[in-house]
């Protein structure tokens, strides 16, 4: 093989880990694992999953599950992408005398400072997406969330 042949094959497999974005059939497949596990712990949740500008790509909401907890997931969702962050890293950084106290406030109060938010990266460290759950304590709602990022981890991308 030539080099020009090469760079072009590298180039073509870098343009698709950078290019990589969540799909619906991806979102499906996390969001099954997830309610699955919420399920389990005995929680009625709502799953929100991004794509990586932050847009909505699944909300899944179980039976019984809050209202409410379909805009706090949604939020979620939103804020790990926009911030590149999980909700529970944004949480301490937020409080009084934090770097991001007040952020709460901003992108029209779309931004969630407690826990059950994670971005998702692929292996190349690229952010692809982002999980919101929301329906349970703040500890169960990080929980499921984290045990989603760990699913989509395994899910090869």
């Amino acid at each position: 093989m030539d080099e020009k042949t090469l760079n072009a094959i590298v180039s073509s497999v870098a343009k698709e880990i950078t290019d990589a974005d969540m799909t619906l059939d991806t979102a499906l497949k996390l969001s099954a694992k997830v309610k699955e596990k919420a399920k389990e712990m005995g929680v009625n949740a709502v799953v929100a999953i991004s794509n990586k500008a932050a847009r909505p790509v699944l909300v899944e909401c179980m039976d019984d599950s809050y209202i409410a907890s379909y805009d706090v997931a949604f939020n979620k969702a939103y804020t790990v992408v926009a911030l590149k962050m999980s909700t529970s890293e944004l949480k301490k950084l937020s409080q009084p005398n934090g770097s991001l106290y007040g952020i709460q406030f901003t992108n029209d109060g779309k931004i969630v400072i407690f826990g059950g938010g994670e971005p998702l990266y692929n292996k190349a460290g690229k952010i692809i997406g982002g999980l919101g759950v929301s329906g349970g304590s703040e500890e169960q709602d990080t929980a499921l969330a984290k045990y989603g990022k760990e699913i989509f981890n395994t899910m090869g991308f």
